[in-house]
C-alpha cells in the first residue's frame, strides 16, 4: 500500500467491534512505531500508557468525548466501544510531537486492518487519577483502538462547503475533504 492509499484509508473510526480484544503486545509495537519518528530538537518528551484490559477500557470510556459534529450522538455503544487505547502523556506541550506520535500510531493500526480514533476533547486529570500515570506527566491525548466496525466515506468538497463530517441514516459516516487545488496557494 502506497503512503497516499494509506493515508486515503486512515480514517478516524468512532464504532469498533469491542469483542476484537487488542493485546499490550500489539498496543505497544504501534508505540514503538511512534517512538522512533521526529521529535522536536529529539527533546523525546512523550510517554505512553497501554490501556487493553476490558476492565481499564471501562474506566478511560467514559472520560471521553466523542463526534462534536453528530449532535445527537454521545459515543459508541456497549458492543462498539474501544477494545484499546494508547494514552499520550508528556510535562512538556510539544504540540508538534503529539500529532506525529499520534498519527504514526493511526496509520500503523491501519496497516494492520485496526481502526483508530484521536481524542482531544477529554477529562485529563480523571485519565490521570485513574491509571496512575505518574508527576509530572500530563495526559495530552487519548487514541482509542480496535477493529473498525463502521464504514467511512471521503467526499469532495469546495470552499464555502459545509466540511462538517455527518452520518446517514444506514449508519455510512461521510467526510468532506477540500480539492487539492483548493489548499494550494498560488
Amino acid at each position: 500500500m502506497t503512503m497516499k492509499e494509506l493515508a486515503r484509508k486512515s480514517r478516524t473510526i468512532r464504532r469498533f467491534d469491542q469483542t476484537n480484544r487488542l493485546t499490550d503486545k500489539f498496543l505497544a509495537s504501534l508505540v514503538d512505531t511512534a517512538r522512533i519518528t521526529p521529535s522536536g530538537s529529539n527533546k523525546q518528551t512523550l510517554r505512553y500508557r497501554i490501556v487493553s484490559s476490558p476492565e481499564e477500557c471501562a474506566t478511560v470510556f467514559p472520560h471521553l468525548a466523542w463526534a462534536a459534529a453528530l449532535k445527537d450522538w454521545t459515543g459508541p455503544s456497549e458492543g462498539e466501544r474501544p477494545a484499546g487505547y494508547i494514552i499520550i502523556a508528556s510535562e512538556s506541550d510539544r504540540a508538534i510531537d503529539i500529532g506525529i506520535a499520534a498519527q504514526t500510531i493511526q496509520l500503523a493500526a491501519t496497516e494492520q486492518g485496526y481502526g483508530a480514533c484521536m481524542l482531544g476533547t477529554i477529562k485529563r486529570d480523571e485519565i490521570k487519577k485513574a491509571l496512575n500515570i505518574p508527576d509530572p506527566l500530563n495526559v495530552k491525548l487519548v487514541v482509542a483502538l480496535g477493529k473498525p466496525v463502521e464504514k467511512v466515506v471521503l467526499e469532495e468538497a469546495r470552499p464555502g462547503d459545509n466540511l462538517n463530517y455527518y452520518r446517514t441514516e444506514d449508519g455510512v459516516h461521510h467526510v468532506p475533504k477540500l480539492r487539492l487545488q483548493d489548499v494550494l496557494i498560488k
